[in-house]
């Protein structure tokens, strides 16, 4: 392929697909970001970005802007298992909080971003065919239009078109495992991300854009049809799981339509010839543990250093550090998933750890990615915090 109009071509313009876009323009590359999308636009998100996440913005010059729209720093998360519950700090001290910021604004502040950094930046564009050329993806076709880069990347979410084209491997691949729906409440104060935990039910809450809290509740993906036609009622029933909770949430108001959906679990191989994924497109996870825009983050960053330097090699060094990074938080999110009470291990070191605040940050860190489960659940690990 001779002289392509643009080095990359990103498919995708929302979490993953736009920081992409505007760090590899801040390198020098010729990108263009396309969506089918206009913006500003929702889509359907626990948005919940967790420490690792805000410090990626912090990084991009971005995450006072995010401060701006009025969303709220979160920097405490509750657990409540029921019988016993704890409370921590889950950043650092470089990066102290997580934030809710609603979708329409955290897009478009990414959007903007892009394009300041000198991404072509097309909305309302649809692709419709991957091209090739001798097995190597070359380019996109939009009607007439057909544009051409030396790497095309899928940041085009779980029905990846990019990921169908090429035909990208699946691996680690589990069904949908949970359900969930949420809304905005008002009148649900919390400077906490809070999350519940009963058998075979789950949920969370999380103060956002407005002075409204995001709640979202779920099941286990077997009751889906069960549930469909009376998901407030459910949710409602759910709430009721914990006494003061259900106090506090009968005295608000809920003020949007509830939102909802079930999700895969994959991997799949993330590069090929002429061709990456990021974000959604290349794994996915639960949406249990709220990883999915921080992952999204990181990602981004990481595929463009790989993009910048364009060989083969970073490209596979790209999988294997998000595979590396990625799979233990996996695997945990699966097992959070079940929807199971805690095992005997679990209720063990929770209990051990109660009352020690130093403990329950440490757990707090666990769930906001900061600490990586192999870490966490080391043997060395583990008998500093039963000790």
């Amino acid at each position: 392929m001779t002289n392509p109009e643009y080095d990359v071509i990103v498919v995708g313009a929302r979490c993953a697909g736009a920081p992409l876009a505007m760090l590899l323009a801040r390198q020098g590359q010729r990108t263009l970001l396309v969506d089918r999308a206009t913006f500003p636009s929702d889509t359907v998100s626990t948005h919940v970005i967790h420490p690792p996440g805000a410090a990626a913005l912090q990084r991009w010059g971005l995450l006072d802007r995010i401060a701006a729209t009025g969303c709220p720093p979160v920097g405490r998360y509750s657990f409540d298992f029921g019988p016993i519950s704890l409370a921590g700090a889950p950043g650092t001290p470089e990066s102290p909080y997580a934030y809710a910021p609603r979708r329409t604004l955290l897009d478009k502040i990414l959007l903007d971003a892009a394009a300041e950094a000198g991404a072509e930046v097309r909305e309302d564009f649809s692709v419709e065919e991957i091209l090739f050329e001798d097995d190597r993806v070359v380019g996109i076709r939009s009607g007439s239009t057909v544009e051409r880069a030396r790497f095309v990347v899928g940041a085009d979410g779980r029905n990846s078109a990019v990921a169908k084209a090429v035909e990208a491997k699946v691996y680690q691949d589990q069904g949908p495992l949970t359900v969930g729906y949420y809304g905005y409440w008002s009148n649900l104060p919390t400077d906490t991300f809070e999350a519940y935990s009963r058998p075979g039910r789950g949920w969370a809450v999380c103060p956002t854009n407005d002075d409204l809290t995001l709640v979202i509740g779920g099941w286990p993906y077997a009751e889906l049809a069960e549930h469909r036609n009376d998901i407030e009622g459910e949710l409602r029933r759910t709430f009721a799981l914990s006494p003061s909770f259900d106090e506090r949430i009968r005295g608000a108001k809920l003020e949007s339509k509830l939102a909802g959906t079930s999700v895969p679990n994959y991997f799949r191989v993330p590069s090929g010839p002429g061709w990456a994924l990021v974000g959604d497109a290349g794994y996915n996870r639960d949406y249990i543990t709220a990883q999915g825009i921080t992952d999204a983050f990181l990602d981004a960053e990481n595929l463009a250093a790989a993009l910048n330097d364009g060989s083969a090699e970073a490209l596979r060094g790209y999988h294997e550090a998000r595979d590396a990074r990625a799979m233990p938080v996996y695997q945990m999110t699966l097992g959070i998933a079940s929807l199971q009470p805690p095992d005997a291990q679990m209720v063990q070191l929770v209990s051990a750890i109660i009352g020690d605040q130093a403990k329950m940050d440490a757990f707090a860190r666990l769930n906001s990615g900061v600490t990586s489960p192999a870490e966490f659940f080391s043997p060395e690990n583990l008998a500093k915090l039963t000790s």
